[in-house]
């Protein structure tokens, strides 16, 4: 499963191509709705991790610790600066 923000985007760009490619004459739609739900899905998640990195980014620059993130994220303060440091690093 994708976990970076570039590889979901990817793969919810990757998603949409191969969906918008299907020949509906060949494939039913009832075969590609529960396939282009999947993709949507993927959109959102897409959408929500940029808002969630976005706010993780501004928590810090507020001057939040990573102990705090991490409690609100329900992940350990080691681990929040692991998953999202490369975002306040740059």
């Amino acid at each position: 499963m994708p976990r970076t923000r570039q590889e979901l985007e990817q793969a919810a760009a990757n998603a949409e191509v191969w969906l918008d490619s299907l020949d509906p004459d060949t494939t039913p739609a009832e075969d590609t709705f529960d396939l282009r739900e999947i993709g949507l899905a993927l959109g959102e998640l897409v959408t929500q991790q940029k808002r969630l990195d976005n706010a993780v980014l501004a928590a810090r620059r507020n001057g939040r610790s990573w102990g705090e993130i991490g409690l609100v994220l329900g992940i350990s303060k080691q681990a929040a600066p692991e998953r999202y440091g490369k975002l306040v690093n740059r």
